[in-house]
Formats: structure tokens, sequence, C-alpha cells
């Protein structure tokens, strides 16, 4: 059975059944991105899911078969896994979704590392909202 996020819409339509996956330990991450995103989520633009491990992430990138997943955004600091660490098992399970990581700690090393390991674009917290949102708006434009 599908969750229920990605089930179809009232007409039965799957033409904007396009998935972003957030990826953050952070239990405030999810009410924050929702309350940014809140007209296009209920204008059904887009869905977001959101895993507060990389461990649940993977499991969200296997479960999402036959959905569009058009971007996962992962914070880098995490316990247990951490961003980098997901990185290229998601790029593996998921070769063409784009990952867009987000830190706390824009250095240098960090950029390189998460670009190097396949990484669009490095997002530093607090996130520029709008520069999120052209990236998104992208995404779903090439989907369409």
């Amino acid at each position: 059975m599908r969750p229920q996020s990605w089930s179809f819409d009232q007409n039965g339509d799957t033409s904007m059944n396009l998935l972003i996956l957030v990826v953050d330990d952070e239990p405030d991450v999810e009410m924050l991105f929702r309350q940014q995103f809140r007209r296009d989520l209920r204008e059904g633009r887009f869905r977001m899911e959101f895993a507060q491990s990389g461990d649940l992430a993977l499991q969200r990138i296997t479960d999402a078969t036959g959905v569009s997943l058009i971007l996962i955004l992962s914070d880098i600091n995490m316990p247990g896994m951490t961003g980098l660490e997901l990185l290229p098992k998601a790029k593996a399970a998921r070769p063409d979704v784009p990952v867009i990581m987000i830190t706390a700690y824009g250095d240098a090393e960090t950029k390189r590392k998460a670009l190097e390991g396949g990484a669009e674009a490095l997002f530093t917290k607090p996130i520029d909202f709008g520069a999120l949102r052209s990236e998104i708006d992208t995404r779903v434009a090439r989907a369409a």
C-alpha cells in the first residue's frame, strides 16, 4: 500500500505527483518547510516527505519507486549516518535525482566534499528559502 502522501489526487491524476525528500534530524525542520511551502503543498504542486535519519531516508528513496522524486535535501550533520555518508548511497539508488546538501558549517572543505560526492549544491543554515524555492521551481518545471 502506498503512503497517503503519494496517493492519487481526487481526479486520479498523478501528473503533479512530484516528491521532495527532506532529510534532517531536527524535529522543527518539517514544520519550517511545511510553513515555507504551504501554498505549493496545498495546491499540490509537489509533495514533501521527511526523514529524520539517513537510514530512514534510504528507505523512503527505495519506497519512492513509481513516484517522481525530483529532489533530495539533506542536512550534513546528523547522528548515525551523516549527510555526506548518505549522499553516495542516495546517488547509487537514484542517480537521476539531484541532491542538495544543507549545513550550518559552510566551510570550503565541507563544500568540496559535498560537491565531489555528487551534490548539486550546498546551502548553509539559516536556509535562504528564496534560493531554495528557485531550485525547487526549476525541478518542478523540468518534471512537468
